[in-house]
């Protein structure tokens, strides 16, 4: 065996290598997780927008009350779903970069360490602090697009307060 294949799986059998790709792993689980809740938060969106889908389709039949005033509400309310679903989908793409990031910073690790040179020992820092930024940026979008969804709800509850209001002028007529 040569002396190079001989200090080549000394270092693969060390537990250096995976010792230093503990941190990596650690961003990559943070990052699924952010994921998995990021497209929940989509699916919601998804779903309330064929809420209102439906009752545009009850405006177009006759069968809703109120119909000029729930149009102007659901267009509002359609306009915010969308700018959040963007945010989403934004957001998503930086998470997902972030861990193809963070998993390439894994594998650099892995091979630095085993081949051992220390003149690329930058490398690896640098790629899990670009997936570091992504994964900053990805915060900062969901952090932005939770505003739409409070503000959804609160027109959501103006428009319900609107409609007990009407229902009570009615009651008294």
């Amino acid at each position: 065996m040569a002396v190079h294949e001989k200090e080549l799986l000394e270092a693969l059998a060390s537990s250096r290598i995976l010792t230093s790709m503990i941190t990596p792993a650690v961003l990559i689980s943070a990052c699924g997780t952010l994921i998995f809740s990021t497209s929940a938060r989509l699916g919601r969106i998804f779903d309330r927008v064929n809420v209102m889908k439906g009752e545009v389709e009850a405006i177009i039949t006759g069968k809703i009350s109120y119909p000029e005033e729930r149009i102007k509400h659901l267009r509002g309310q359609i306009g915010l779903q969308r700018r959040q679903a963007l945010l989403i989908q934004k957001a998503m793409v930086s998470l997902y970069t972030a861990t193809l990031l963070f998993v390439a910073s894994s594998l650099a690790i892995a091979v630095n360490v085993a081949y051992g040179d220390s003149n690329f020992a930058w490398i690896p820092t640098l790629i899990a602090l670009s997936g570091g930024l992504f994964l900053f940026l990805a915060s900062a979008l969901l952090l932005y697009e939770s505003r739409f969804n409070l503000r959804f709800v609160n027109r959501s509850i103006d428009f319900i307060e609107f409609l007990e209001i009407k229902a009570e002028e009615q009651e008294k007529s």
